[in-house]
C-alpha cells in the first residue's frame, strides 16, 4: 500500500481532512469548467446582491412581496457562497482538501440556507394568496411583524435541524477512504463513507427531508389552488393575465427548485449515482441562484423601474 492509500484508509480518530473529488477528473475540462463556473458565480453574486440592495434602497419596493424576495436572495447568496468558491478551487489545484471541522461547518451552513429557502418560497406563495384572494385585508394580514415571523421562524428551525443532523453525522465513525466523491460536503456522500450503522441516521434525514420538502410544497400548492379558483371566477381575460403574471416568476422558481431537490433527495438509495447527483446539485447550488434574480427582474416592471430610478439617482450624485 503506497503513502496515498495509507493516508486515505484511516480511522475516525486520525481523520483531520477530506479530499473533495470535484465535478470531473478530466484535465481537459478543468480550465473551461473553472471559467464557466466563475462567470456563473459572479453573475449570481451581482444579481442577488443587486436585488438585496435595490429592495432596501427603493421605497416603492418596501412591500411584503419584495421583503420576501430580498430574503430569497440572501439565502441564495448564503448557500451558493459556502459551496461555489471551494468548488472552483478543485479546478486549479491538484488535490482539493477540506478540513474535518470546515467540512462539518460547510454542511451545517449549507443546510441552514437551503432549508430556509424552502419556507421562504412558501411564504412568498402565501403572500401571493393573500394579495390576490384577500386584497382588502392584505396590509393587515401581511403586517411587518407577520413578515418577520415568516422569515425568522424558518431561520431558527433550519438552524436547529442543521446542527442536529450535522452533529449526529460527525459523531459517527468514518472508515476506509477520506475521499469524498463530490464537490462539497453533503449528507449522502458522507454517509457512504461511514463504517457505523447508518440506518437510524438515514431514517432521520429522510424524515426531515421529506417533511421539509412536502410541508413547504403543500403550502405552495394550497396557496396556488386558491389563486387558481379566483382566476377561474374572473370574467376578464386581462384580469386573469394580470393575476397570472404576478405569480409566474415565483411559479417558475418553485417548479425548478423543488423539482431538482425532489430528484436528488427523495429517490431510492439503490438508484443514486453520484455523477448524476453532482450535475443536479450544481444546478440548484449555482445555476438556480443565478437565474432567480433574472426571472424576478426581467419579468417584473416594478424591479426594472426601481433599477432605472436607482441608476438615475446614482448618475446625478456622481456628477
Amino acid at each position: 500500500m503506497n503513502h496515498m492509500e495509507k493516508q486515505n484508509h484511516t480511522a475516525v480518530s486520525e481523520v483531520t481532512e477530506f479530499i473533495l473529488m470535484g465535478i470531473t477528473n478530466n484535465p481537459g475540462l478543468q480550465a473551461p469548467f473553472f471559467g464557466i463556473f466563475l462567470l456563473i458565480y459572479l453573475d449570481m453574486v451581482m444579481g442577488n446582491l443587486g436585488i438585496v440592495i435595490l429592495t432596501h434602497l427603493d421605497s416603492k419596493l418596501h412591500t411584503p412581496m419584495y421583503f420576501f424576495l430580498r430574503h430569497l436572495s440572501i439565502t441564495d447568496l448564503g448557500y451558493s457562497t459556502v459551496i461555489g468558491p471551494k468548488m472552483m478551487v478543485n479546478f486549479v489545484v491538484p488535490q482539493n482538501t477540506i478540513s474535518y471541522n470546515w467540512c462539518a461547518t460547510q454542511l451545517a451552513v449549507f443546510e441552514i440556507f437551503i432549508i430556509t429557502e424552502l419556507f421562504i418560497l412558501s411564504a412568498m406563495a402565501y403572500d401571493r394568496y393573500v394579495a390576490i384572494c384577500k386584497p382588502l385585508l392584505y396590509v393587515v394580514i401581511m403586517a411587518e411583524k407577520v413578515r418577520w415571523v415568516l422569515v425568522l421562524a424558518p431561520y431558527l428551525y433550519s438552524t436547529f435541524v442543521s446542527l442536529f443532523l450535522t452533529i449526529k453525522l460527525f459523531k459517527l465513525s468514518f472508515c476506509g477512504s477520506n475521499i469524498i466523491n463530490y464537490f462539497y460536503c453533503d449528507c449522502l456522500p458522507l454517509i457512504s463513507m461511514l463504517c457505523s450503522d447508518t440506518r437510524e441516521l438515514e431514517l432521520i434525514i429522510l424524515i426531515f427531508a421529506g417533511c421539509n420538502l412536502l410541508s413547504s410544497l403543500l403550502i405552495v400548492l394550497i396557496s396556488y389552488l386558491f389563486i387558481l379558483v379566483v382566476i377561474l371566477r374572473m370574467n376578464s381575460t386581462e384580469g386573469r393575465y394580470k393575476v397570472f403574471s404576478t405569480c409566474s416568476s415565483h411559479l417558475t422558481v418553485v417548479v425548478v427548485f423543488y423539482g431538482t431537490l425532489l430528484f436528488i433527495y427523495l429517490q431510492p438509495k439503490s438508484s443514486h449515482t453520484f455523477d448524476i447527483d453532482k450535475m443536479a446539485s450544481v444546478f440548484y447550488t449555482l445555476v438556480i441562484p443565478m437565474l432567480n434574480p433574472l426571472i424576478y427582474s426581467l419579468r417584473n416592471k416594478e424591479v426594472k423601474d426601481a433599477l432605472k430610478r436607482t441608476l438615475t439617482i446614482g448618475c446625478k450624485n456622481s456628477t
